[in-house]
């Protein structure tokens, strides 16, 4: 969702830091049930580091691979471009590996992932209709229609009450 659909976007869903670190360990504790000894986590560059970080912090994992993904041009999403590959002699597959992300939100990255390493666990903070099939776990359901201002994104500063942003639209 570009800028511009963020700002038209019926739904908002601020989340603060305190929120995102909850949840992020919330899904490393769904993670620990999955699997005694990850080999390591592939973190989805940029919006996947904060998340992966809390998660090998959790499950004591020490290998961290990174993969740069892009999706969008300034405010509209096109298709998914590799920025940074991963490295394939050291995941393979991605037998034992855990793929960690933010958000799924049209399922564009994670399908790409899935294509690069069918054998990978997908894990996601937060997951929206048309991405939820393709991660296997998530903590937070997101409607479609709700834009997601992760803490980074924002800054603290005054806001229209719910009912107020519903009667502009």
């Amino acid at each position: 969702m570009s800028d511009t659909a963020a700002k038209t976007a019926p739904k908002r869903f601020l989340v603060s830091w305190d929120q995102f670190h909850r949840d992020c360990k919330a899904l490393a504790w769904r993670l620990v049930e999955k699997r005694d000894n990850w080999r390591g986590i592939i973190a989805i560059t940029r919006g996947g580091l904060i998340p992966a970080g809390i998660v090998a912090r959790e499950l004591e994992i020490k290998t961290i691979e990174t993969i740069g993904v892009s999706s969008y041009d300034d405010q509209v999403q096109r298709e998914v471009h590799i920025l940074k590959d991963i490295n394939k002699e050291l995941v393979g597959d991605g037998e034992g590996w855990l793929v960690i992300d933010d958000l799924v939100d049209s399922g564009n990255t994670a399908k790409l992932l899935r294509q690069m390493l069918p054998a990978a666990h997908i894990a996601t903070v937060y997951a929206k209709p048309a991405g939820e099939p393709l991660v296997d776990t998530y903590v937070t359901w997101v409607s479609q229609d709700t834009w997601i201002y992760f803490p980074w994104d924002v800054d603290i500063q005054p806001t229209d009450p719910i009912a107020a942003t519903r009667k502009q639209g």
